[in-house]
Parts: C-alpha cells; sequence; structure tokens
C-alpha cells in the first residue's frame, strides 16, 4: 500500500463511527421487534418514555395478556399505578371522560403539568364480579373484560360498560390522544401503539417502576438491567415512535 492509499486516523475514525450507529441502529430497531411480539404473545414490556419527560420507566402489558400473577408483577417490581389505556374511540363509544372534566371541584382546575399539556386519567371502575376489587385476581379480572370492551367497541359489537362495570373502583382508566403518539407522547399512548402494531385487542395495562432507595423514578439503567434479568424487551420511546408513527 502506498502513502497515498493507507487510510487516515480521520477516515478510520468516521468508520468506526459509522459502524457504531449502525450497530446500534439495528439493536434498536431489534428492540422495537421484540416488543411488538412480546405484545402478540400477551407477554410485558418495559417502555422507557424520554428522559425530557417524565423520565419513567412502564412495565407494559396487552390488556388481554394479565392475570393474577401479572399484576402481582406490576405491584411488587413496578410499585406504581395499575392503569389501562383505552384509545380515544373506544372511550368514547362508552363516554367515559377525561377525570378533570367531570370533578365538580376547585381541586380540577386547570393545572400547568411540567411533563405535558393535560393528563390522560379517566375514571377508576371494578368488574361487577369483583368482590373489594383490589386483589390481583379482581384487578386482572377487570383488565381483561376491559380489554373485551375495547375490542367490542373497535368491532362495533355490543357490549353493556355499564351493567359490566361499576365506579368507582380500583383499575385507573386512561383515555389516549386521539392519534396516539403523533399527537401525545405519553406511555398510554406508546402502550397502545404498540398493541395496534401486534394487531391485539386495543387496551394495554401500565405501571410505572419506582425504586425502594430513592423513592423516585427507577432509573433507565436499572430498569434495562431488570428488563434484562426477567427477559422482557426493553424499549425507548423514542424508537417506538419512529418505528410506529
Amino acid at each position: 500500500m502506498t502513502h497515498t492509499d493507507r487510510a487516515t486516523p480521520t477516515a478510520e475514525r468516521e468508520d468506526a463511527d459509522r459502524s457504531t450507529a449502525d450497530h446500534e441502529s439495528a439493536d434498536r430497531a431489534d428492540a422495537v421487534t421484540r416488543a411488538r411480539e412480546a405484545f402478540e404473545r400477551g407477554d410485558p414490556v418495559c417502555i422507557h418514555d424520554a428522559a425530557d419527560r417524565e423520565g419513567e420507566t412502564d412495565i407494559v402489558y396487552p390488556a388481554s395478556g394479565v392475570d393474577a400473577a401479572a399484576v402481582r408483577r406490576m405491584r411488587n417490581d413496578a410499585g406504581g399505578l395499575v392503569c389501562v389505556a383505552l384509545p380515544d374511540d373506544v372511550a368514547a363509544a362508552y363516554d367515559l371522560p377525561f377525570a378533570q372534566d367531570v370533578l365538580d371541584h376547585d381541586l380540577a382546575a386547570d393545572h400547568d403539568l411540567a411533563y405535558d399539556e393535560r393528563s390522560s386519567f379517566s375514571i377508576t371502575v371494578n368488574h361487577v364480579d369483583t368482590f373489594t376489587g383490589i386483589t390481583d385476581d379482581d384487578r386482572a379480572l377487570t383488565i381483561t373484560r376491559l380489554a373485551n370492551a375495547a375490542a367490542s367497541a373497535r368491532n362495533g359489537a355490543a357490549f353493556d360498560f355499564a351493567a359490566e362495570f361499576r365506579a368507582p373502583g380500583h383499575v385507573h382508566l386512561l383515555r389516549a390522544a386521539p392519534d396516539l403518539v403523533a399527537d401525545r407522547e405519553g406511555h398510554t399512548e406508546l402502550a397502545l401503539a404498540l398493541a395496534d402494531a401486534a394487531g391485539i385487542e386495543p387496551a394495554a395495562v401500565v405501571c410505572e417502576m419506582l425504586d425502594d432507595d430513592t423513592g423516585g423514578a427507577t432509573s433507565p439503567q436499572d430498569a434495562r438491567a431488570y428488563a434484562d434479568r426477567e427477559g422482557i424487551p426493553y424499549v425507548e420511546g423514542r424508537d417506538l415512535i419512529a418505528a410506529l408513527r
């Protein structure tokens, strides 16, 4: 090789940088694929929204795949609120409002949220066949029946929501933005976009992962380590948005 044929240090660095970027891009695409496949099987996924948003990782399940063991995992391994995310059209079909719009109290006035323009919280429900509604079995029943309700609304099938559920209850409902991640990039929308990509019922369960030592959100590093130990796909919200939008 002549002197003019020899690669310069700068060119070598650029080649290495390109190789690293290609590898990282492939890893991100693989994470999205594994998350979608997990949802298709009814298995959980860990989703980190964004450092400049809530900065939280949620354990997320397709609602149809939740049993008592799944509820137990969420309350023990995550520790946040167990909520069921529903698409805007499903919520509209059952007249499920935003909680802020129906609370007749000064506390429900408009507030400036640090992480978004508005909260997704709707009402809370229990299935009518539950006892207290808070046990793992009770919440699993409520959640799976909510998945049935969502599928029925999306398919145009009859479903008497008021006869199946009572309020208030122990499962928090979340109403997604109409165009999901195109409108809002919260866990509510990320989870439902993933459900759509997986071709399953349009209902998902989200539960924030909290740190026992700090009391704050579990760091992305610790959440990823947990996911690796448990064999759960971990995916960044930005990668889901890029792949599913």
